[in-house]
């Protein structure tokens, strides 16, 4: 049973060992989650001496395609590597309910949150494993990359997407977060948002923050339609962060998308501009009753 309130998350962490839990929630991601595991199982180990290094925690939440078999099919090989594997299968979908589970079976100090359909680089964990090994509450990610794109439209906006100031110089945490113990005292239960990355980044100020060079890679989704909604949900979600948990805003430093670099991008790529402003244009203007949904834009 899920508790809420930061006691248990005090409590969890204070005794927890060394290591790193990581925990993916998914949701009908048959399609996506062997290519996530396979990733995880080529990492480099983090150099923590704990036993196990790493541990898995997949929560299955309201599937109804092979998610639970496909993930439970590399106990052996995560059992070979001297790691924990743990598929939870829960009967209810919703993300935030998927990430207390996990949170309530993970055992180790640090927590690296990852979407069921993130490759990761071979560095990734280590990387975020030897960041966060300090007292100090600390928050960190790994530099993001995107799959390759079929449509033309998702590629034009993608390059633009890139290269806005808070991919290049912030810690996004887009698709992947983590913390060590003392960080995830911040908060307790995840509540029921829709920015979950937000939130947690939100927890922290900027300087404790850390972006590591490994990569992780991760599918944009296919066609204007489906950008326009990522775009929705990503500004509604940072709207109802703002709004219900104002006390984080303080630690927001996200920079401003300027006129000038603006100008750059649209005589060097004038047709990723026009893609990424009219998917911007198109998010803001054209309502949407649902808003809120967790489901991925690229499932709808």
């Amino acid at each position: 049973m899920i508790q809420h309130g930061t006691e248990l998350f005090a409590d969890a962490a204070a005794l927890a060992p060394a290591g790193c839990s990581i925990i993916i929630p998914a949701s009908n991601e048959a399609r996506f989650i062997a290519p996530t595991l396979g990733a995880l199982l080529a990492s480099n180990p983090p150099e923590t001496g704990a036993s196990p290094a790493v541990e898995i925690v997949v929560v299955a939440n309201g599937c109804q395609d092979e998610t639970v078999a496909v993930a439970r099919g590399f106990a052996g090989p995560v059992a070979a590597r001297g790691w924990r594997l743990a598929v939870l299968e829960l009967a209810e979908g919703g993300k935030l309910n998927a990430l207390n589970a996990g949170d309530v079976a993970a055992t180790a100090g640090i927590r690296i949150y990852l979407d069921a359909d993130v490759v990761a680089s071979p560095g990734l964990v280590a990387e975020l494993a030897a960041a966060l090994e300090r007292d100090a509450p600390a928050y960190a990610s790994g530099t993001p990359a995107m799959a390759p794109a079929a449509s033309w439209v998702t590629r034009a906006y993608t390059r633009v997407w890139r290269r806005v100031p808070f991919m290049t110089t912030g810690v996004p945490g887009c698709c992947v977060f983590a913390t060590n113990a003392a960080g995830r005292r911040r908060w307790g239960t995840f509540p029921p948002i829709v920015a979950d990355d937000t939130f947690v980044r939100l927890q922290f100020a900027a300087a404790e923050r850390i972006r590591v060079p490994a990569t992780y890679a991760f599918p944009m989704p296919e066609g204007f339609r489906r950008l326009v909604t990522l775009r929705r949900r990503q500004d509604f979600g940072a709207r109802d962060v703002a709004r219900r948990y104002p006390a984080l805003v303080a630690n927001d430093d996200k920079p401003r998308f300027g006129a000038g670099l603006a100008l750059r991008i649209a005589t060097t790529d004038p047709l990723g501009f026009a893609a990424y402003a009219a998917v911007a244009v198109a998010a803001r203007f054209r309502a949407r009753r649902h808003a809120g949904l967790w489901a991925r834009a690229r499932q709808l």
